[in-house]
Order: C-alpha cells, then structure tokens, then sequence
C-alpha cells in the first residue's frame, strides 16, 4: 500500500510540472497494459488547473488510453503463450506482479458470453481494464470490436470526467473522489442490462 501511495503522490506532482500533458499520455498508455493506478488523478489534476483545456486532455488521455489497450491486446496475443500454450516468462512476471492466474482466467471466461460488453465495463468502470486488454488478445476477440469498446468507454469515463470539471470546477473533484466509480459501475449494470433484456425479448 505505501508502495502504491508513493505512486500516486508521484504521479499527481505531475499536474505541476509543464510536462504534465506527456505525463498524462504515458500514463494512460501504460494503465493500459501495467501500471496500477488509473490516469484520472492526473487527469483531474490537470484540468483543475486549466479548466478550460479540459476536454483536450480528455481527448489525449483516450489516445494514449486505446493505443496503450491496442499494445495489451498484442501482448496477449504475440507474447503470452508460447506455441505449446504454456504462459511465457513475459506472462508469469504479470501474474507475480500485476494480477493473478485467477482474475486473468475469469475474465477469459466472460468472453464467450459477453464480448463488446465486457471490454466496454472494464474501459468505463474501475475495473482493471490491463487485464482486459491482454485477456482480449489472447483469447483472439474481434479486434475492430475490441477498439470500438475501448474508444467509446475510455471516452465516455475522460470526457465525463472533464466535462464534470470543465462545468462545475473545483468543487465537483469531491464527488468525483467519491462517487464517479460507483455511478459509473450503476451506469454500465443498467446500460448492459438493459441491452441483455432487449436480446433476449427480440
């Protein structure tokens, strides 16, 4: 846990520095793939300073976002198994240091039901979406499938994010803090809910 808060201490001292946009871009890149924390703390803290930049760093978050979820998804689909199908070294240091066997293999699981949707909650919700994205290449998922999930969740959560910023200011970084994940796992429960009943009633 210290670990993890000295990451977050580093990563949002970046909202201060004039290379904080290339920050927010690698961030969100390697969230993608490896990094533990989501680049909507540094996110916050650089449209809080620049309100008026916010929906741009949104739009440069959701680049470095999908080009960093296009970069997990060749990770699992080039390097995560050798051609016997036992996980590769590259693959064993994840599961030591990123996420479990477990974890992984349950969401290999979803796939088969769920697709779109579930690379669609794990992009807007906190879930881990690294895993996701590794997950989504290994097990051979439509890929222009995968890009349109990742493109319209990662945009739908930054731009929200920003324009929630960019209309309210300040003030609205404590309901962010408190509750934007938890409205935002509500939002996807109803939304795919939603879209289940229709498949089943049509």
């Amino acid at each position: 846990m210290n670990i993890v808060k000295r990451l977050y201490d580093w990563m949002l001292s970046w909202g201060n520095s004039r290379w904080g946009v290339l920050a927010l871009f690698c961030f969100a890149f390697a969230e993608s793939s490896f990094f533990p924390i989501p680049p909507d703390v540094l996110l916050i803290a650089l449209c809080l300073g620049v309100t008026t930049r916010s929906f741009r760093y949104a739009a440069l978050c959701l680049i470095g976002s999908v080009v960093g979820g296009m970069v997990g998804y060749s990770i699992g689909y080039f390097l995560w198994q050798t051609p016997a199908g036992e996980y590769t070294a590259l693959a064993n240091f994840f599961f030591n240091h990123v996420f479990s066997v477990e974890s992984f293999e349950q969401v290999g699981a979803l796939y088969d039901k769920y697709n779109f949707w579930i690379v669609f909650t794990a992009g807007f919700t906190p879930l881990p979406y690294k895993i996701f994205t590794i997950s989504g290449g290994l097990f051979h998922i439509n890929f222009t499938m995968f890009l349109l999930a990742s493109i319209i969740s990662r945009g739908l959560r930054f731009f929200l994010i920003a324009g929630l910023i960019w209309k309210f200011g300040a003030p609205i970084k404590v309901f962010i803090d408190k509750y934007f994940n938890l409205l935002a796992i509500a939002f996807t429960v109803l939304l795919v809910g939603s879209f289940l009943l229709l498949g089943k009633l049509f």
